[in-house]
């Protein structure tokens, strides 16, 4: 008897301001994110633990980067796992942005911290 494998499906969830990574119709993680004229800054990332070590969420990142391009946008990544991501992945170098204090600041009063 063998299990059958289902892939996770990532999606754009706007109205929430991040993508999803689901498995099996379950919502394993995410990342989230504030748009800023053109550039889409990603602060944070997380994979449910049960779903830990699955590499979820290099599949969850890559995708919603690669959604940006296609939107004709650029990233800043203030998350740190996408900022790790990005210096292992150059191709997405060319769309994105650096993080400066003037964009933690925009995005602190945007997130009420």
């Amino acid at each position: 008897m063998s299990e059958q494998s289902v892939s996770p499906v990532v999606r754009r969830v706007d109205e929430r301001h991040r993508y999803e990574i689901l498995v099996d119709g379950a919502r394993a993680g995410l990342t989230a994110y504030r748009d800023r004229d053109d550039r889409r800054v990603f602060f944070h990332t997380e994979v449910d633990e049960a779903y830990a070590g699955q590499g979820l969420a290099g599949i969850l990142v890559e995708q919603a980067l690669t959604d940006v391009r296609a939107s004709g946008m650029r990233i800043v990544p203030v998350c740190p796992y996408v900022a790790k991501f990005l210096k292992k992945h150059e191709e997405f170098a060319d769309i994105t942005d650096p993080v400066t204090p003037d964009v933690l600041q925009w995005l602190d009063a945007r997130l009420g911290r």
